[in-house]
């Protein structure tokens, strides 16, 4: 019989920027994007850990994040 003991998803996210508004508008709502994102995490109780943030030269964002799986335990891996 096998069991999990532990289990986490590592995600590359990439905030883009929209096409529609001007460039500095764009950047702006992809900050808020970012932070609304980071923010429903923690208001719905997920376990996470953000390993890395990057702006892009155009504006844009990456967010490298490992997160709880299932609710099953994260063990080390979110140390």
């Amino acid at each position: 019989m096998k069991r999990i003991q532990y289990a986490c998803v590592e995600k590359t996210i990439h905030f883009q920027l929209k096409d529609d508004l001007p460039h500095s508008a764009t950047v702006t709502a992809v900050r808020q994007e970012v932070g609304a994102y980071k923010a429903s995490l923690e208001r719905k109780g997920i376990r996470c850990k953000i390993c890395s943030e990057q702006e892009q030269p155009d504006g844009s964002v990456l967010l490298g994040i490992k997160m709880q799986y299932n609710g099953h335990a994260v063990g080390p891996y979110l140390d």
